[in-house]
């Protein structure tokens, strides 16, 4: 139960929206972190992509309100889907596999009611990944150091968290579907939100921590077809590249604490 005190003014509605397949070693841990958030979100949707394994059960047993895409899709197809029968009028991506901070919401509600000139906002994984093994420490903790370490404003979205407006949202029709596997279908979101004026803000104080397990295989397969070459046959399209999320190495950041002595750790094990 939430024992935060109660708002005075009805603020931002915030519809948080998790897509899962086959998700059921980390849903529960992911779910429990949303149910505890305080203040709470207005509405919670898990999207069930034709899981094979308990995911559908695990969330409707926790009392979540789940949807069935009656079969593998892709995780554009199930954002999407969430999004239609959201309710709130700013969505929260979450990733199955990451679990939030308990001031998420009121992290969210402070964004988008003091950044009112912005479409969406991108957090960061933390600095303390649950997967001990040496490859994934080394991924998360780099991609936290890229998200800490980035430019305020950002030219991809991220969909592990990400706000997002609805109307803006809709009005560019969500993710693109032809992404049918998790790929680069937030990146290619977020150049549409530029391409259309819009503007997206880095917000390294976002934070999720991540509890995927990479292995050799998976890492390769997922950084090489997944990403690089889906990303650089987008970049040949549109006919540049942008350096959002990129390090910008003149910033100096005071934020990474630990994180410098984690990530040097990782490397030099690796």
């Amino acid at each position: 139960m939430c024992n935060c005190p109660v708002e005075t003014a009805k603020n931002a509605t915030i519809s948080v929206i998790v897509p899962v397949y086959n998700g059921e070693d980390t849903l529960r841990v992911c779910l429990g972190s949303i149910e505890k958030a305080c203040p709470r979100p207005d509405q919670v949707i898990v999207v069930d992509d034709g899981s094979t394994d308990r995911s559908a059960h695990i969330a409707q047993e926790m009392g979540f309100k789940v949807i069935s895409t009656a079969g593998r899709t892709g995780a554009s197809n199930a954002r999407n889907l969430g999004a239609r029968h959201a309710i709130g009028d700013v969505l929260l991506f979450v990733d199955a596999d990451c679990s939030v901070k308990q001031d998420v919401i009121g992290r969210v509600r402070s964004l988008v009611e003091n950044h009112t000139d912005t479409d969406a906002f991108v957090g960061s994984y933390d600095d303390a990944p649950t997967a001990k093994n040496m490859l994934s420490q080394y991924k998360n903790l780099l991609h936290h150091l890229t998200h800490q370490m980035s430019a305020p404003e950002g030219h991809t979205f991220w969909g592990a968290c990400g706000v997002i407006r609805r109307a803006a949202f809709e009005q560019l029709g969500g993710f693109d579907r032809r992404y049918s596997k998790a790929s680069i279908e937030d990146i290619e979101l977020g150049y549409r939100i530029k391409a259309a004026g819009g503007r997206i803000l880095v917000c390294p104080e976002l934070q999720v921590k991540h509890h995927k397990e990479w292995r050799v295989r998976s890492l390769l397969w997922t950084d090489v077809f997944r990403r690089a070459l889906p990303w650089s046959e987008l970049i040949l399209q549109r006919g540049k590249m942008e350096d959002g999320l990129n390090i910008d190495r003149d910033r100096k950041s005071t934020r990474l604490n630990s994180s410098h002595a984690n990530i040097s750790y990782a490397v030099f094990c690796l």
